[in-house]
């Protein structure tokens, strides 16, 4: 049976994975996507698909409650994966407003668009409703933590954490209350292809690249569990299609790295893959700035549910996923030059200060 799927911030990241993975694996369903555009969305990450006329593509925002009734109604929409969201921490301690607009109200928006469309519908039981959301909600973790499960408490430190909490709360809520059928889950750090270059992996290897400066926040020790973005598209899709309404599905990638390990990596597979660099070897480009406000310490998922109830296990160490991460910013500079744009550059001169000599 084919399904009409809306996937709300698929010009982004996890997002634009999503709906590649989606068009590949499903096509005989009907795709939709709904993104903004802000800065982190781009058109290009899913234009061969829109062109192709595998995809929908409707630009708006979530929070615009006539155009998501709309949407759902005019294309069917059967099942919905949400993704659409403000992701970067650094930019929630500077501007909190938008992550509250987008991650809580928006969230809102969405819930209650689509409780109004599945009531009208006569409440079908294979409906889905998938609210994807992060492990930062659970906090920070010590060195000997067990990991985050799905009984974790919820703990956010930064305004990003805590938008993204509030929005699992009313999921959740929404659930509970209404009968709607929706899934939670949450996620730890993903990496891969058409990752925005303001994030750890791909800023690293495109000041590589340009021979700047490459920032590590304090002393480089916090760790995170890195999850190869396909690994999470495999994930999402399970739940998509065998995950059970009310259940929470914490969703992991088995690979604790500290920050500082991470880019020595990245800083070898540089020097193994890319020619002609401005700078070799290219850890000699490290340079340690002041650390975030509130840096989390640890991050690690528990990923035993999804794994025993939905057969899912993520496929790529973080070596491999690497590898392939910086062979595909090598072969796609098309993609990720255009974003440099003064604006960007004058947000990480920002950031950073004059470390990155920009």
């Amino acid at each position: 049976m084919s399904r009409h799927l809306l996937i709300t911030g698929g010009a982004g990241f996890i997002a634009g994975n999503l709906v590649h993975h989606w068009c590949a694996a499903h096509p005989q369903d009907r795709l939709v996507v709904l993104d903004a555009l802000t800065y982190a969305g781009n058109r290009a990450t899913i234009e061969p698909l829109i062109q192709a006329r595998q995809v929908t593509f409707v630009e708006g925002d979530i929070a615009d409650r006539a155009l998501v009734d709309r949407l759902l109604a005019d294309h069917e929409i059967s099942h919905l994966a949400h993704l659409a969201a403000e992701s970067h921490v650094d930019r929630s301690i500077s501007s909190p407003g938008a992550f509250l607009a987008t991650n809580v109200t928006g969230s809102f928006t969405l819930l209650e668009a689509f409780r109004a469309h599945w009531q009208r519908a006569g409440e079908p039981e294979h409906w889905r409703y998938l609210h994807v959301s992060t492990d930062e909600v659970f906090g920070s973790l010590e060195p000997g933590d067990p990991p985050f499960s799905e009984t974790t408490a919820y703990g956010p430190r930064s305004p990003y954490a805590a938008s993204k909490a509030a929005s699992d709360h009313l999921a959740r809520a929404w659930q509970h209350t209404y009968g709607l059928p929706v899934i939670v889950s949450n996620c730890s750090n993903n990496y891969g292809p058409y990752h925005f270059p303001e994030k750890l992996i791909p800023l690293t290897l495109i000041n590589i690249l340009l021979g700047r400066p490459i920032p590590v926040y304090g002393d480089g020790s916090n760790v995170r569990d890195w999850l190869y973005v396909a690994d999470h598209c495999r994930a999402l899709e399970r739940i998509l299609l065998a995950g059970t309404p009310g259940r929470t599905y914490c969703i992991g990638g088995r690979n604790e790295v500290a920050n500082l390990d991470l880019v020595h990596l990245l800083c070898d597979l540089m020097d193994e893959l890319a020619p002609d660099l401005p700078r070799r070897p290219s850890r000699e480009l490290i340079t340690f700035v002041a650390d975030r406000p509130g840096h989390d310490r640890r991050y690690a998922i528990d990923a035993s549910r999804i794994e025993a109830e939905l057969g899912w296990q993520p496929e790529v160490s973080v070596e491999q996923g690497l590898r392939r991460t910086v062979a595909w910013y090598l072969a796609n500079r098309c993609w990720w030059e255009p974003l440099l744009s003064a604006e960007y550059a004058g947000y990480l001169a920002g950031q950073y200060g004059a470390a990155l000599g920009i």
